[in-house]
């Protein structure tokens, strides 16, 4: 039997069979594209009912942050739902979460892992033991006294080496001076007795030089002793931790020999193969452990037709993710897309939205324009600069418009779902001269933006770093030891109908800055209306670049342009 691929006798089925009447729900013409979607109606009822068993099962408890008190570490989870078609044409849906749940990765109600390495007996389970008891060999041996006693004795043994040497280099320094006494004073006796003078002058220097060089040796070689039994007990943790890393990059294979992965045409890949082709040529840690590759598994497996399919997250959110309890998210990139790459085969899947050029069909609108800049007012969901597979963007188009120009014409940015103003520079000297102001950040922005609730302050200032989550690009999170400084400030404009408008004032522009200090939670816990990545889609994204004050190239006069709000 191939790796991953499970025994129907041992595996019973895990079709679930809706709850309620679906019969009237039209089926989707294609499967759900799982890296930008919106769930189906099957699978929006396959997610409640999930989300109710969630609630009332008794089989395991898992503190997901949302019961006060509950014990146990917070650990929010990902939650799919595969809605599935049987042999007898009968609809149902499967369930999974993604790693482990409550500290065991199967559960009745849902698919199993691709592969059990929680198995008691197994090469994982005994191989994390035996890194555990090297991991506590090697804090017991750098924690030890004997450790901190040979660290001291070579500290001590170097005090005292270069204490006896720089005593004696002052002595041989004072020696050396009355030497230059007696030789003066020599020039004053006879010529047999100056000779006899200045060769004994001579012999005594020879003899601090002689006693020198040896006082070196000697000092070099009980400094030899000690490091040498500090050494050796330094290779000694050196040592266990080659062994550890050789043992841990062995087990880690090993695991991902287990995983192999099916397509909808019975194809099976070995997770290496599929990532020979990132950046590192490795798997990351907990790749095939996401809903999305345990669920596709186990249809193929079971003869099972996959009609559609969802994930939503359950629990707080973690600190440095925006995550929201019941809201649904598109599968990671990091870890799942070359997996899904290949499963997705034999499907008829939706179309990826992200080769669709936003584009199509938009105009620029120019609020400002002479010799030395253009302003223009981008619309939302259009690129300011090619991407991977869409070169239509704000860049191309005043390459076109204007022919003539030096220099790179854009001065800065916007996110392609942000619109407002952006700067355009028509020489390579006004460009240098703005590009300046925005190193310097003399150049003040002032974006507006609705917020997906009801704020309670009139202002104040978020500091959240941020770095790309390395899993999921283009996300950002929010992290304190890696994290770029991100600043931004802001203040309230109004509060109605359940949404708030505000002013942000960035004081640093990193990528997604504005809509994570909007949605995280120790930020302004509210995220823009129509943010797909950190909120809910909506007909676009409540965020427009509105004023920006600037000095003009040419008349080295502050200017302030302003674009109406289009929402």
């Amino acid at each position: 039997m191939q790796p991953g691929v499970s025994n129907m006798e041992n595996n019973p089925s895990k079709f679930i069979a809706f709850q309620q009447a679906v019969d009237g729900i039209p089926l989707p013409g294609k499967f759900t594209f799982p890296f930008y979607y919106e769930p189906h109606p099957l699978s929006l009822i396959a997610a409640a009912e999930l989300q109710e068993y969630i609630k009332r099962q008794t089989e395991w408890e898992h503190n997901f942050g949302l019961i006060p008190g509950q014990q146990g570490m917070i650990i929010g989870k990902m939650f799919g739902v595969l809605v599935v078609q049987n042999q007898k044409g009968e609809l149902g849906y499967l369930a999974a979460f993604s790693g482990k749940l409550a500290d065991k990765n199967e559960y009745p109600h849902f698919v199993p892992p691709i592969f059990d390495m929680l198995k008691e007996g197994g090469f994982y389970r005994t191989g994390e033991r035996i890194l555990y008891e090297m991991s506590a060999k090697i804090d017991q041996l750098e924690q030890s006294g004997e450790l901190s006693d040979l660290k001291q004795q070579v500290l001590d043994t170097d005090k005292f080496c270069t204490t006896e040497m720089q005593s004696f280099k002052q002595q041989v320094k004072a020696a050396k001076e009355q030497r230059k006494e007696l030789r003066e004073q020599a020039e004053f006796l006879a010529e047999e007795e100056r000779t006899q003078q200045l060769e004994r002058l001579r012999k005594q220097s020879m003899q601090e030089q002689f006693f020198l060089k040896d006082l070196t040796k000697i000092h070099r070689e009980k400094r030899a002793v000690v490091q040498a039994k500090l050494d050796q007990y330094l290779d000694q943790i050196s040592q266990l931790k080659i062994e550890r890393k050789q043992r841990s990059n062995d087990t880690q294979n090993q695991l991902f020999d287990q995983y192999h992965f099916l397509d909808a045409t019975g194809k099976t890949k070995p997770v290496l193969e599929l990532f020979q082709h990132v950046e590192n040529g490795k798997p990351p840690s907990g790749a095939g452990e996401c809903c999305a590759p345990k669920l596709l598994q186990y249809a193929y497996q079971h003869a099972l037709k996959p009609i559609a399919m969802a994930e939503f997250w359950w629990g707080a959110s973690p600190a440095s993710e925006i995550r929201k309890h019941q809201q649904f998210y598109p599968a990671c990139r990091g870890k799942c897309e070359p997996i899904l790459g290949h499963m997705l085969q034999g499907l008829e899947v939706d179309p990826n939205p992200l080769k669709e050029n936003p584009a199509e069909g938009k105009e620029l609108t120019i609020l400002y324009e002479d010799d030395y800049v253009v302003v223009i007012d981008k619309p939302a969901e259009f690129l300011s600069v090619p991407g991977k597979t869409i070169s239509d963007s704000v860049l191309k188009r005043m390459e076109t418009y204007l022919p003539e120009a030096t220099g790179p014409l854009l001065v800065h940015r916007l996110d392609m779902s942000t619109s407002g103003i952006l700067l355009v520079a028509k020489t390579k000297e006004a460009h240098e001269y703005l590009q300046y102001q925005f190193i310097r950040r003399t150049i003040k922005k002032r974006y507006v933006a609705r917020l997906d609730g009801e704020l309670k302050e009139s202002g104040g200032v978020i500091d959240l770093p941020l770095r790309v989550d390395l899993d999921d690009r283009p996300r950002q999170l929010v992290c304190y030891e890696y994290g770029k400084h991100a600043r931004t400030e802001w203040e309230l404009i109004e509060v109605k109908n359940g949404y708030s408008d505000v002013y942000f004032y960035p004081v640093t522009g990193r990528t997604h800055q504005l809509r994570v200090h909007a949605a995280h939670p120790t930020g302004l816990g509210m995220p823009i209306v129509g943010d797909d990545l950190y909120g809910t889609k909506a007909n676009r994204l409540h965020l427009h670049a509105e004023q920006l004050m600037f000095r003009h190239p040419g008349t080295k006069e502050w200017m302030t342009i302003s674009a109406p709000v289009p929402f």
